[in-house]
């Protein structure tokens, strides 16, 4: 029993809330502080003076940046970060980072304090500064509620480990996504014993993971795939696992399948590999007799893809019911949420289980009929890029054909090239799982976050990103390169320069072909200026930065770029292509 006269040891809710990041795991805040965080900044300044444990502080210019750093971490680790942000308006700049993370299905946490809601001075951390009264809002959690699993505001330090394990557990339990809590000032300073903080461990706490699928389920579905003449597979995110990237890959070759991947955030199988049948399913549906949706959200668009009436179609997904999507359309004949990594294991069991030697000369003989269909696809890409184009009007395929021939099978490339994004996926070539990433939402200006996020989580590996120059503008790119110096990440931007937006030109030609605007050309989307020097944003930060107008100029300069990040500085290559 304690002797009465010792004071008991007391601490704040801050220090406890930032002992429970650290025991869930968390390594990395990403973090744009303000008024709401002293608290937590004391205790971090105390942490460190006693030399304890906690997350590291990457502090970012723009929570755009901070929230795609989280993002890009999770992307290639698996491992949810916490992202800090001030308020309701650091909320705001990072909600549309929160829609492209759920869509990607990616964990972080998002934290935001909160003004004070004392307005008299009657406890510590009441109000005491304008700017507590504007900053407010009635529902602070309504900006971001679309795009989370999982919203909480901390009512007291009694809960600060539980809240925090907890938001930690729902974020990675599948579907994997963001969760978002808003911390009080008043809350975060109050003091607490240490007999009456808990702690909460993830044997007993943790996230829930996704199983296998039933036996008898796996079974009729091989079955069914042997007994194809034409199998086809369609995915986009199954290699956020590279076990299943494996997985997929022997299924394919043991039973034959064509795989396709549609809109892809991941690499979900080998672009080597005599499986990998592009990025289009269109042409191979009118002879496929049987499909296997994997982990997909889109797999073709029916405005202008139709599959046959007859075409059995089995859905295996981490969320197969896409219960973030208002509506979806898409049909299928079995649906199973699983992880697609042990269902493809288990499937290729099932089928040796099952194969004779009749099924494997079948799978010989269509696949020995797919060279003279392979071949054509590789001649039509190398067709693309054969062209380098004119003088400040570049091919963006060259352009991408170009830098893949410089790229080592390690290097991440993340692909935010947008109606350009045909060129990165045809001419770059990737093969290793976790060497490419796309983006999942409707929100342009993530890629150079999460190549930052990458880069963080892989420090030996080279990351490019490649964008347009209206991806360039979304990105906060000051605060892109103020981090990268800072935290010495050096990445490759690619900006392909259009002049604009072409999506919008596009969209606007599909709906009105012959309108007024088809006619007059306009379109409200080009960037015009006199001077446009994107590279001279980089060089203000200490980066190498150039601009290429004239093909004979393109390879060196790419190798100027990547000598830069080998030698420790972030680089930024323009390329000057077709305009819009």
């Amino acid at each position: 029993m304690n002797d009465s006269t010792t004071p008991e040891t007391k601490h704040t809710t801050a220090r406890y809330f930032l002992e429970g990041l650290q025991e869930t795991g968390i390594r990395y805040l990403f973090s744009n502080l303000g008024t709401d965080h002293v608290t937590l900044i004391d205790e971090m300044a105390r942490l460190q003076a006693e030399g304890q444990a906690m997350p590291e502080v990457v502090l970012c210019p723009h929570e755009n940046v901070a929230i795609h750093m989280a993002g890009g971490y999770a992307a290639v680790t698996g491992q949810g970060q916490g992202v800090m942000v001030h308020v309701d308006a650091g909320t705001a700049n990072a909600a549309m980072g929160m829609h492209n993370l759920m869509r990607a299905r990616l964990p972080v946490l998002l934290m935001a304090g909160k003004a004070p809601y004392a307005l008299h001075g009657e406890v510590p951390g009441a109000r005491d500064n304008y700017v507590h009264y504007v900053q407010d809002p009635f529902d602070i959690a309504s900006l971001v509620r679309p795009y989370v699993k999982w919203d909480y505001n901390l009512p007291s330090g009694v809960v600060a480990k539980e809240v925090v394990r907890r938001a930690h557990s729902v974020m990675h339990t599948e579907p994997a996504g963001p969760v978002y809590m808003t911390l009080p000032r008043e809350t975060l300073i109050e003091p607490w014993t240490t007999e009456q903080i808990k702690s909460y461990p993830a044997a007993r706490y943790g996230a829930v993971g996704m199983g296998a699928l039933p036996a008898e389920a796996t079974l009729q579905i091989a079955r069914e795939l042997m007994a194809a003449e034409n199998p086809l597979v369609i995915t986009s995110y199954l290699g956020r696992k590279p076990e299943a990237v494996q997985a997929l890959e022997a299924l394919a070759e043991l039973c034959g399948i064509r795989v396709v991947e549609f809109s892809p955030t991941w690499l979900c199988i080998s672009r080597e590999s005599p499986c990998f049948f592009g990025f289009d399913a269109t042409p191979l549906l009118p002879e496929t007799d049987w499909g296997l949706l994997l982990d997909i959200d889109v797999p073709w668009l029916p405005h202008q893809t139709r599959p046959r009436e007859d075409t059995r179609w089995v859905h295996i997904d981490v969320d197969p019911i896409k219960k973030d999507f208002p509506a979806w359309g898409f049909a299928t004949d079995v649906r199973w949420p699983g992880d697609c990594a042990q269902a493809l294991r288990d499937l290729h069991q099932a089928v040796l289980s099952l194969a004779d030697e009749a099924f494997h000369q079948k799978v010989a003989h269509s696949k020995a009929s797919w060279s003279a269909q392979r071949q054509q696809r590789l001649e039509r890409v190398a067709a693309a890029a054969h062209n380098p184009g004119a003088e400040d009007a570049l091919n963006p395929a060259w352009v991408c054909a170009q830098i893949g021939l410089q790229l080592s099978p390690d290097d991440v490339v993340i692909n935010e090239a947008i109606r350009n994004s045909p060129a990165v996926l045809q001419q770059i070539s990737r093969t290793q799982p976790m060497s490419f990433l796309g983006g999942a939402g409707g929100g342009l200006g993530y890629s150079a976050g999460m190549a930052l996020g990458v880069k963080l989580a892989r420090p030996n590996d080279r990351v490019v990103h490649i964008e347009g120059d209206g991806g360039f503008h979304f990105s906060t790119p000051t605060s892109v390169y103020a981090v990268a110096q800072a935290q010495g990440l050096p990445i490759l931007t690619v900006v392909l320069d259009n002049g604009g937006w072409q999506a919008v030109k596009e969209a606007v030609l599909r709906v009105h072909p012959d309108g007024p605007a088809a006619q007059a050309g306009e379109f409200q989307a080009r960037l015009k200026g006199e001077k446009r020097r994107f590279e001279q944003v980089a060089q203000a930060f200490g980066a190498h930065g150039e601009r290429v107008t004239r093909s004979e100029e393109l390879p060196a300069a790419i190798a100027r770029c990547l000598q830069a990040l080998d030698e420790g500085r972030a680089a930024l290559l323009v390329a000057s292509v077709a305009k819009i």
